[in-house]
């Protein structure tokens, strides 16, 4: 059989009645948005459902939002006995491949996860930080960019999301700077994220700092699948790295097209984007055009998906 891999989205790909159609359709998709309910204390379902887009927005609603609908995708796509050969996540997104592996439970993951929004959303001060997508230049260019703009402050690579599309954060004179050498040195365009902090750079090292206390705090299962870190870009060995990358990874790049590239090479050809979105997919079609990609967040499009992969 040909490989499979999930892929779970992060923060941005968030829209209000995102997963709606799975809490209404399957029983082991409520249970999902009826847990995290209870863990948070607070009817994030409705926020979800029904809320305002600003409301939803907000980091510590965000991330444990779009968990949950991440974790309600899962749960659908399993009632078919489709199993993964691996998994990753883009950043917010990994905490999903961990939950999946069986690191960690839903009651754990869903606290923690908007604990991490807390503390990332507190970790600058507003106005301080500023992230910005680069288009259309190469690694080597941005990290120049990146060099001579350090006068300003603190500046650098962020994600590197697939080949043409690396997002910068820092600070926001720097960052402003960066972007503007990046167009002299040929960048096609420069987009400012609306996003309230410099997230996976140096200046999150606070977050990171509050977040390993909290992980100190658990304790985790065994990891049943494989899963690859966004921080090396290679398979996380064993569960007691886990601590050590996920304080690592609030304030450092995002290496997903590197990520991509691994599974490609260990013969994944088919990536299944469990989740709210498709920003994956479009990036593993941009690393790849002859590779398969699915994704699933409503019933059209898990009946797609599973129709599909029945096939291969």
């Amino acid at each position: 059989m040909e490989k499979i891999a999930y892929l779970f989205p992060g923060q941005g790909s968030q829209y209000i009645g995102m997963g709606k159609e799975l809490y209404d359709s399957y029983p082991e998709c409520r249970e999902v948005f009826d847990e995290t309910d209870e863990r948070l204390n607070l009817k994030l379902s409705d926020m979800i459902f029904k809320g305002s887009k600003e409301e939803l927005d907000r980091t510590e609603y965000t991330q444990p939002a779009i968990v949950t609908v991440s974790i309600a995708a899962y749960n659908a796509i399993s009632r078919y006995n489709i199993k993964p050969h691996v998994t990753a996540g883009l950043s917010l997104g990994e905490y999903s491949s961990l939950t999946i592996s069986g690191v960690f439970s839903l009651s754990q993951v869903i606290p923690l996860v908007q604990k991490r929004g807390r503390f990332m959303q507190n970790a600058v001060l507003e106005g301080k930080g500023k992230m910005c997508a680069i288009l259309g230049l190469s690694e080597d260019k941005i990290r120049e960019a990146c060099e001579k703009a350090k006068d300003y402050g603190l500046v650098e690579p962020a994600n590197f999301n697939c080949p043409g599309q690396i997002v910068i954060g820092g600070e926001t004179k720097a960052v402003e700077e960066a972007a503007n050498f990046a167009k002299e040195l040929g960048a096609l365009r420069s987009i400012f994220l609306p996003v309230s902090a410099p997230f996976h750079t140096k200046m999150l090292a606070p977050a990171a700092d509050n977040l390993k206390t909290e992980l100190d705090k658990l304790s985790f299962g065994d990891m049943k699948l494989p899963v690859i870190s966004n921080v090396t870009a290679d398979y996380i060995n064993g569960v007691d790295e886990v601590k050590g990358l996920l304080y690592e990874q609030v304030m450092s790049s995002v290496l997903w097209e590197q990520t991509i590239r691994r599974m490609v090479g260990d013969g994944v050809r088919h990536f299944v984007e469990l989740g709210p979105g498709r920003t994956l997919s479009g990036f593993v079609k941009k690393i790849d055009r002859s590779l398969n990609t699915y994704h699933v967040e409503d019933v059209a499009s898990l009946e797609e998906t599973v129709s599909a992969l029945k096939t291969i």
